[in-house]
């Protein structure tokens, strides 16, 4: 079963060349700076896909709560994230690679 799951992995796997990724969105391997603006402290994440996810490398997965609510939107923009414990705003700082 686990060589069912790799090889399926394995299958939908797309290479991403980190040069056309467009750092004027938040979107997948871009490193986002935001800001929680109820506690105002801020926080960089790398957003990788859900197999890559490691929160002590602050690399989380664009399927998570905060990642797809981060998806798409712009420096200065707010993204309200629904998460188990209420609704969150965060204010985008910036993207980088």
């Amino acid at each position: 079963m686990k060589i069912n799951k790799l090889e399926m992995q394995l299958a939908d796997a797309k290479v991403i060349d980190e040069n056309t990724i467009d750092t004027s969105k938040v979107s997948v391997l871009t490193k986002v700076t935001i800001k929680n603006k109820k506690i105002n402290k801020e926080v960089t994440y790398k957003l990788v896909s859900a197999a890559e996810a490691d929160l002590k490398e602050k690399k989380i997965s664009v399927t998570s709560p905060i990642g797809s609510g981060l998806l798409g939107k712009k420096v200065g923009e707010i993204a309200e994230v629904t998460t188990p414990n209420g609704t969150i705003e965060f204010e985008i700082i910036s993207i980088g690679l």
